[in-house]
């Protein structure tokens, strides 16, 4: 009796030193996960400094670009892209790209109504890159301050009647992925139109400097898509430092008026990536730029 009590015992015994051993276990293994959660959250909020101290180059590099000149082409330093820069533990990437060699898709409306001219230069930005007409007219409706719809855009009653349901936006966009909620909008629309446009907060001439030969097609009645490649290929040679000097250099016959064509530009976007240990961080700023050499005004980040 006494050997089987004494059994019972050094089973009992050995469960809960088995116990107390999964126990400290658990408890090492807990420590262990929340001491790496946390050098990764560290990494982390150390990457979100260092994509502001990014911003900021692109907001000095911008500001000095300025005192240069006001001419903006791809040759200038800020168009370049910033080499990894090593930082402790880690490096940040970024380039800066023109926001006015895109088409703003804010342009569409003026005053709260649909501008004919750049509704039309939208509509052949869209046949340039081979997408559905009826794109034009559902940007129209999401952005115009009334409620009645175009042939094929959308207003309330459209998008009341979708799951979930929600309104018409009715005002200009901040951020061009917002389209995201237009009528026709696929990831794929999306995807093709992205390098080709923006949203900006006022209205834009396109900078015809860095413009893309389907933008400069779409700006230029008439011009098509090799007479725009065309134009690239001389300003490649020589950037264009005028209105005049550009005018001058399109085939016979073609003109563009003088307010949706620029040389210069005040909106630019910087795209941000930091490294760190095993975390990242992304970030994206919006600037704009006056005309004189202080730093440009940040319009809106988004980091992540």
């Amino acid at each position: 009796m006494k050997v089987r009590q004494r059994g019972v015992a050094i089973v009992l015994a050995m469960g809960v030193v088995a116990l107390a051993a999964m126990a400290a276990t658990a408890i090492v293994i807990t420590q262990s996960t929340w001491s790496r959660a946390s050098e990764l959250t560290v990494d982390h909020v150390q990457g979100q400094v260092l994509i502001q101290a990014g911003a900021d180059w692109a907001r000095a590099l911008l500001s000095y670009d300025r005192r240069g000149n006001n001419v903006d082409h791809l040759g200038e330093p800020w168009a370049m892209r910033l080499p990894a820069m090593p930082v402790e533990n880690g490096e940040l990437r970024g380039y800066i790209e023109d926001q006015q060699g895109r088409f703003n898709v804010n342009n569409i409306v003026k005053d709260g109504k649909v501008s004919p001219v750049q509704f039309a230069i939208f509509q052949r930005l869209l046949a340039t890159l081979g997408l559905p007409a009826g794109l034009a007219d559902a940007l129209a409706d999401w952005v115009d301050a009334d409620s009645e719809a175009m042939p094929q855009g959308g207003e309330d009653a459209f998008y009341l009647a979708l799951q979930p349901p929600y309104l018409a936006a009715n005002r200009a966009l901040i951020d061009v992925d917002e389209l995201v909620l237009v009528r026709g909008y696929t990831d794929s629309v999306r995807a093709r139109l992205r390098p080709f446009i923006s949203a900006l907060p006022r209205f834009t001439a396109v900078n015809v400097n860095t413009a893309p030969p389907e933008v400069l097609a779409a700006v230029i009645d008439g011009l098509g898509l090799d007479g725009a490649r065309n134009m690239v290929g001389r300003r490649e040679r020589t950037f264009f430092r005028s209105y005049d000097d550009f005018i001058k250099q399109l085939p016979s016959g073609l003109v563009a008026p003088v307010e949706n064509i620029s040389v210069s530009s005040s909106y630019f976007m910087a795209t941000l990536r930091v490294t760190m240990g095993g975390s990242e961080a992304r970030g994206m700023a919006l600037l704009a730029r006056g005309n004189t050499d202080a730093w440009p005004a940040i319009v809106w980040t988004k980091t992540q």
